[in-house]
């Protein structure tokens, strides 16, 4: 049978390293089937986080050679043959244990948003693309590869003004359903930080439900922000209204 190489980031929030296994390699084997040959054979106190192994919790996230993936969705003959595969835990969060990562921050920014509040003696008939706009983002798994890839998170640390890709697509969900009536723009600028990301489109590449979270989540939201805040039309008819109020 043939065998791999995988190094595993073994420690906690103090340090720790890598240590290299050798796991036996079957047809159609993932990382995640790895992982769990290292617990079962090698070393059985390997703390990671896994739920459904079907692509649909969000719960094995790590960094598989490097890139944020879920590790059940990783074949292991999809990565370079020969070489070492390298298992590390999200970096944009802080490590509990091995490739358990803390990301309770996401929940507590979540606080932030106001959820769906629907519009008072609303009609509930609206059209199938409404409906279809709004289920993209309803199928996000929370798997926070999104979160941990973005930039402003992982290499700036803005935790305190940014919220991050995972939470613009929860607002796009409300904001974009045609029977709530509540907006959010002004959290999305001064709460959640918009205004700081600069669509590189890295969250769109790493999301396992193939979202398009900049083209059809980050950007729209960005553009009712910059309409209710930096129109100068708009700013012009506040000015009018104020002064004959």
């Amino acid at each position: 049978m043939a065998e791999a190489t995988v190094k595993v980031f073994r420690g906690n929030k103090g340090g720790g390293q890598s240590v290299e296994f050798k796991v036996p390699v079957a047809p159609g084997m993932v990382v995640l089937d790895a992982l769990h040959y290292i617990q079962g054979h090698l070393a059985p106190d390997l703390a990671v986080r896994w739920n459904c192994k079907a692509g649909k919790c969000g719960s094995c996230s790590a960094e598989v050679n490097g890139r944020p993936r879920l590790t059940c969705k990783t074949r292991m003959d999809a990565l370079p043959q020969g070489e070492p595969i390298t298992v590390m835990p999200l970096k944009a969060f802080p490590v509990i244990k091995d490739l358990v990562t803390d990301v309770s921050w996401n929940y507590k920014v979540n606080k932030k948003i106001t959820p769906f509040t629907p519009k008072a003696g609303a009609d509930w008939k609206f059209y199938q693309d409404d409906v279809d706009r709004v289920q993209e983002f309803r199928k996000c798994i929370e798997c926070f590869l999104c979160q941990n890839v973005c930039h402003v998170l992982r290499d700036h640390d803005k935790y305190e003004q940014f919220g991050g890709p995972r939470l613009f697509v929860r607002v796009a969900g409300l904001e974009m359903h045609p029977m709530d009536g509540v907006s959010r723009t002004k959290v999305l600028k001064d709460g959640l930080g918009i205004g700081l990301c600069n669509i590189t489109k890295c969250c769109t590449e790493v999301c396992p439900e193939d979202i398009h979270i900049t083209d059809n989540a980050i950007i729209p939201l960005k553009e009712r922000v910059v309409d209710q805040f930096y129109d100068p039309l708009v700013w012009i008819v506040r000015k009018i209204r104020g002064a004959a109020s």
